[in-house]
């Protein structure tokens, strides 16, 4: 039972290398994404975090529900918003900020 878990680890980290394709999202690095659209956005933040709570893909187009917490200089209280990231073949096309308390009110579209 042991070496069968060995075994599984192995095979799954050889494919990550030998296949890159199948781990990796089509989109452009995410995370490098996101962390330059709030360092854009709070360019006088000392620290932030970000947490994606939700995606949504259709072909080379991902709509990211991303949720920022931002420290100011100057400022007692964290600064927290949420948006939505609409990211093109891996480039940031357009982002729009939504209210914290509800959810997004998105649907998939329907044929």
């Amino acid at each position: 039972m042991r070496n069968r878990w060995k075994l599984v680890i192995m095979s799954v980290l050889w494919l990550g290398l030998v296949m890159p394709g199948v781990s990796a999202a089509n989109t452009g690095d995410l995370g490098a994404i996101i962390e330059g659209f709030v360092t854009r956005h709070f360019p006088e933040a000392t620290s932030h975090l970000w947490i994606v709570n939700d995606t949504q893909w259709d072909g080379n187009e991902m709509i990211v529900d991303v949720h920022t917490i931002v420290l100011e200089k100057q400022q007692p209280m964290a600064i927290e918003n949420r948006y939505l990231l609409l990211i093109v073949q891996g480039k940031l096309t357009a982002a729009q900020r939504i209210p914290l308390e509800n959810g997004p009110e998105c649907q998939p579209e329907e044929a």
